[in-house]
C-alpha cells in the first residue's frame, strides 16, 4: 500500500499554502469587474434617478422593469455600457496569462517565493504562456465544435424521428458531459505544459505539451478524477451558493447579495486554483519517479610495468 498523498490533498496543501495567490486575483477581477461595470451603472442610474419604475428593481429585481428599462431610446445602446466590461473581462484574461507564471513557480517552490523572483518568472515565460493559450484555444474551439456539431445533429434527428420528446434533451445532456470531459482532458495536457515550460524553463512549447503527455501515461484515470471532482465541488458550490441566495438573502438586501455573489466567485476561483495546484503536485512526483538512467562506467585499460627478476640486470 503506497503513502503517498492522493493529489487532491497535495493539491490541496499547496493551494492553501499559497492562498495569497487566490486572494490577489480575487481582488484584481473585483477591480476590473467594479471599473466595467461603472458605465452600465451611470446608464441605469441617469435613467431611474427619474422614474417610479426605479423601485421595482431598487427592492428586489423585476425582469420586465430590467428588459423595459433596456428598450428605451433613454437607455441608449447595450452596447455601449457592456463594452467597458467586456474590454475589462479581456484584460482580466491578458492578466491571468503574464502572472500566472509566478503561480506555478511559487507552487513548485517549498519556500515563499520574493517578489522579484515572481515578476521575473512572469516577464521570462510571458510568450511561451501567450503560444499555449494560443495552441490551446485552437484545439480546443476544433474539439468542441465537432462534437457540439455531433450533438446537435443527434438532437435534431431525435426530435424529427422519435417520438420520446425527453430524448433530445438527454441526448444533449450526455452531449454536453461529454464536451465537458473532452475539455477538461485538454486542460489537464496544456496545465502540465504551463507547470514543465516554468519548472523545467523549456522555451519550446512543443517539447512541453509532448513531456505533459508522455508523463501522464499509466497515470491518466487517477489525474483525470482529481480535476473531475474537484469540478463537480466546483458545480455544489455554486448550486448551493445560489439555493442559499434565493432562500436567505432577502431581495432588497444589497449589501448581502454582494456579499453571497462575490464569496461564491472567490471559492469557484479557489477551485480553479486548486486543479493547477493538482497539476504541480503531479508534475513534481512525476518526475522525481522517473527512474534515472544509469550506465557502467567503462573500463580502462592501466599499464602494469614489467618488475626484472630479482638479481637481474
Amino acid at each position: 500500500m503506497s503513502n503517498k498523498p492522493s493529489l487532491l490533498s497535495s493539491g490541496a496543501a499547496i493551494a492553501r499554502r499559497n492562498k495569497r495567490y487566490v486572494i490577489w486575483f480575487f481582488i484584481l477581477n473585483f477591480v476590473l469587474a467594479s471599473v466595467g461595470a461603472a458605465a452600465f451603472r451611470l446608464h441605469a442610474a441617469n435613467l431611474l434617478d427619474h422614474s417610479l419604475y426605479a423601485d421595482a428593481v431598487l427592492h428586489g429585481f423585476d425582469l420586465s422593469v430590467f428588459l423595459e428599462m433596456l428598450a428605451r431610446p433613454e437607455f441608449g445602446p447595450v452596447q455601449a455600457s457592456a463594452a467597458p466590461a467586456t474590454a475589462l473581462a479581456v484584460l482580466f484574461f491578458v492578466l491571468t496569462l503574464v502572472f500566472l507564471p509566478g503561480v506555478f513557480l511559487g507552487y513548485s517552490s517549498s519556500y515563499r517565493v520574493s517578489r522579484d523572483d515572481f515578476f521575473r518568472a512572469c516577464g521570462k515565460n510571458l510568450w511561451r504562456f501567450v503560444r499555449l493559450a494560443i495552441l490551446f484555444a485552437i484545439l480546443a474551439g476544433i474539439v468542441a465544435g465537432i462534437l457540439g456539431g455531433i450533438e446537435t445533429a443527434l438532437a435534431k434527428a431525435a426530435d424529427e424521428n422519435s417520438s420520446y420528446e425527453k430524448l433530445p434533451f438527454y441526448i444533449q445532456l450526455i452531449g454536453s458531459t461529454i464536451i465537458f470531459l473532452a475539455l477538461t482532458k485538454i486542460r489537464i495536457w496544456f496545465d502540465l505544459a504551463e507547470a514543465d515550460v516554468v519548472i523545467a524553463d523549456q522555451r519550446a512549447v512543443r517539447k512541453s505539451l509532448g513531456q505533459a503527455r508522455r508523463q501522464t501515461r499509466g497515470h491518466r484515470l487517477r489525474l483525470f478524477g482529481a480535476y473531475v471532482v474537484i469540478s463537480i465541488i466546483a458545480l455544489l458550490v455554486l448550486a448551493i451558493g445560489i439555493v442559499f441566495w434565493n432562500v436567505a438573502v432577502p431581495s432588497a438586501s444589497i449589501v448581502g447579495a454582494f456579499l453571497i455573489s462575490e464569496l461564491i466567485l472567490l471559492l469557484l476561483l479557489a477551485t480553479r486554483f486548486w486543479q493547477r495546484a493538482v497539476a504541480v503536485s503531479f508534475y513534481t512526483t512525476a518526475m522525481a519517479e522517473v527512474p534515472v538512467e544509469t550506465r557502467p562506467a567503462p573500463l580502462t585499460m592501466i599499464a602494469v610495468a614489467e618488475v626484472p627478476p630479482a638479481g637481474g640486470i
